[in-house]
């Protein structure tokens, strides 16, 4: 399943909107998708939601749109 992670660069960086990021990852499950994040990056992680029908099509026509793989 495809999700869409939103964060801040930097573990200790306060959420706010305007420096938020996202990411694509591909993941069995919401709990796997974490722990994914968890080992590979130093991101504060914010939200992770699964993207499907029409919310995936619309983030694929989005010029950033990339699933980025992390090594297993």
């Amino acid at each position: 399943m495809l999700f869409k992670a939103t964060y801040q660069a930097n573990k200790f960086d306060v959420p706010t909107r305007e420096t938020t990021l996202s990411l694509y990852l591909e993941a069995e499950n919401e709990i796997e998708a974490r722990k994914i994040l968890d080992k590979h990056t130093p991101y504060n992680i914010e939200f992770i939601q699964p993207i499907e029908g029409k919310h995936l099509e619309y983030e694929q026509n989005q010029p950033n749109f990339e699933v980025t793989e992390f090594p297993q």
